[in-house]
């Protein structure tokens, strides 16, 4: 029976579990540079058309105006929490707020490609949705501010 365990223990890759720290840090690095980076700087210096285009998403959940205002809070949270996504701190509140964002992104990919790819367009920012609502649940890891505060 513990030659059977121990085989198992290799195909799980056991020997990994002490590092969980190290892949939390990974994804959070990882996903707060492409969010800074890729996704809100380029919407935050985009300046008033592209915060409006962005902040139209919520017109889809019943909120029709404000659509410039909505586009800069996503664009600042997308920049700035992808920020403190890679700094580790704040990171449970920040994780959260992505996630919502990711599914009010979902909701707007859906329905403004509705019926031709509705759901193979909202598939990656729901995925997103769900990664970001797994790290609110874990936590930044040890390797984090969050961690030394």
């Amino acid at each position: 029976m513990a030659a059977k365990k121990s085989k198992l223990n290799k195909l799980r890759f056991a020997g990994l579990d002490s590092f969980a720290d190290h892949g939390l840090f990974i994804m959070r690095v990882g996903l707060g540079l492409m969010f800074a980076l890729y996704h809100g700087w380029p919407k935050l210096i985009g300046g008033l058309d592209v915060w409006e285009h962005t902040g139209r998403a919520v017109s889809y959940l019943g909120i029709h105006g404000g659509y410039t205002i909505w586009g800069f809070l996503a664009a600042l949270l997308e920049c700035g929490g992808g920020v403190c996504l890679v700094l580790g701190l704040a990171a449970r509140p920040v994780a959260l707020a992505l996630a919502v964002e990711m599914c009010v992104a979902a909701i707007w990919s859906y329905f403004r490609y509705f019926p031709f790819g509705g759901w193979s367009q909202a598939a990656h920012p729901f995925e997103l949705a769900i990664v970001f609502l797994g790290l609110f649940y874990l936590g930044p890891g040890k390797y984090s501010l969050d961690s030394q505060l």
